[in-house]
């Protein structure tokens, strides 16, 4: 376990989050990052660790998976960034840059358009608009839509070419060493999250999101065929996409690679306008 991290667990109504931080000192807002389904704060560990040391970054396992409490009814997405809003209370942050994740990325969404001053930058990575989204291959999806993989590791290091894609089809290993960071708490907690989205689209408000977005796609991504990704850039208008030569978990697989990118962009602020008095645009040349 990493000793950066510091961990806690709150409880906010009965619920329990279990949250992770590392600490920075970077003038940039912390990122908060919202993770893929049924999956513990863990596993983005190797794309955090090649993110800027100097970056606070706040990671958390939502209702139901890790060490989170699985709630007795499940959350919407609307739900959910509401906990994330009070979580964030909680934890004494105003403001954040916000990353989300295959399904994560929708609740990035949902977050970024309810809790507009709560988000400064939005990154969304392999993910889409909800329910208007083009799906995967009918067998992916099927072998997603069990929680299987995380209950039973060996079985998502079987699964895991062919749902993952990119680097996972090239070396066995990366499997294994990802199998090895899962803690599933169980079959419900995955049901909820898959309830959460059931029906949810974005589609139909990505054009009020204001925030500068950076999405990042894979080519070979075997859950989110890279057409969902160029139709978030289509529909949200401060938004640029880049395209990874790698799976679904480009995010792990090339962090190296993605974060320097990630951290120019966090960086990155727009030149204010230079205004001139109409006075001056009068005055005569000498």
């Amino acid at each position: 376990m990493p000793q950066s991290f510091v961990f806690r667990t709150i409880e906010l109504d009965g619920q329990y989050l279990r949250t992770a931080v590392r600490p920075g000192n970077s003038a940039l807002p912390p990122l908060l990052v919202f993770n893929g389904i049924g999956a513990n704060l863990e596993l983005v560990f190797p794309f955090v660790e090649a993110l800027d040391p100097d970056l606070e970054v706040i990671a958390f396992d939502v209702p139901g998976v890790g060490g989170s409490s699985t709630p007795a009814t499940p959350f919407r997405f609307p739900g959910l960034a509401k906990l994330a809003a009070r979580m964030l209370d909680y934890l004494d942050y105003s403001q954040v840059n916000v990353i989300g994740v295959s399904w994560g990325g929708a609740l990035a969404q949902q977050f970024a358009y309810s809790h507009p001053e709560r988000c400064k930058k939005l990154i969304l990575a392999a993910t889409s608009a909800g329910a208007v989204m083009v799906p995967g291959r009918p067998s992916v999806l099927l072998k997603m839509a069990s929680p299987r993989r995380y209950i039973q590791p060996s079985h998502g290091v079987n699964i895991a070419p062919d749902i993952y894609g990119g680097a996972f089809r090239r070396d066995p290993h990366l499997a294994e060493k990802h199998a090895a960071k899962v803690r599933s708490s169980g079959k419900l907690g995955y049901y909820w999250q898959l309830f959460a989205g059931l029906g949810w689209t974005s589609v139909h408000w990505l054009h009020k999101i204001r925030q500068p977005t950076l999405i990042l796609a894979g080519d070979d991504d075997p859950i989110i065929p890279l057409i969902n990704m160029k139709l978030l850039a289509w529909r949200i208008p401060n938004s640029e996409l880049h395209v990874i030569d790698d799976g679904h978990l480009f995010l792990v697989t090339r962090a190296q690679s993605v974060a320097p990118m990630i951290m120019a962009f966090l960086s990155e602020e727009k030149q204010p306008a230079v205004i001139r008095h109409a006075a001056a645009l009068r005055a005569p040349r000498a």
